[in-house]
């Protein structure tokens, strides 16, 4: 049986289900506001090429490395992909990445209610040792974002992958440790509950 299992995870301002085909209009859509695509430090994908990178995600599904995830809105609309990828089953790793979101829910509770969700199901569901997350260096709204988390920082991968438009990739790693779970779950749930200012 696999240690990962597809879950949809529900909240308050958004809701996580099994990625599927079905999903690639909505999907379009939501890339098209902001037209992600054009952050260079980044691998979103083209609306063109939105189809192949579904069944690129679902194909690692099967493989038993990834497991893929279509992000929709308070109402229901489709507002991007987030995964658990880089499996390690044995030692209970995860990494929560390739996340994008439409430009109408960034800056919203959506996206701490998205990893808050994610983080519970990591560790009080599969008992994971550590949860990772990944960004380029220059990426510094993720950086902060995975920061506020209350994410540390691990270390940084020089030269770690080519980007689309031949520039090198340093990654920047990060971490939440099974003990550092529940301060960093009181922490998002603080966050979510507080007024947030317009």
């Amino acid at each position: 049986m696999p240690w990962l299992e597809p879950v949809t995870l529900t909240g308050a301002h958004a809701r996580l289900e099994p990625l599927a085909q079905s999903h690639r209009d909505g999907m379009v859509e939501a890339v098209k506001d902001g037209e992600l695509w054009n952050l260079w430090y980044t691998f979103i994908p083209t609306p063109e090429k939105m189809e192949a990178e579904i069944a690129r995600r679902l194909d690692l599904q099967t493989a038993g490395a990834m497991l893929p995830f279509t992000v929709r809105d308070a109402a229901g609309k489709i507002a991007g992909m987030t995964t658990y990828m880089n499996v390690d089953a044995a030692h209970k790793r995860v990494e929560i990445g390739s996340t994008w979101y439409a430009k109408r829910v960034q800056r919203t509770p959506l996206n701490t209610e998205c990893k808050l969700m994610l983080l519970r199901h990591a560790f009080e569901q599969l008992n994971c040792i550590a949860v990772e997350f990944r960004t380029h260096f220059f990426n510094h709204q993720s950086r902060r974002g995975i920061e506020r988390l209350g994410a540390k920082q691990d270390g940084i991968l020089r030269s770690h992958q080519v980007a689309p438009n031949g520039t090198l990739r340093d990654t920047v790693v990060y971490s939440i440790i099974a003990a550092e779970w529940p301060t960093v779950k009181a922490h998002l749930s603080y966050q979510l509950e507080k007024p947030r200012a317009e």
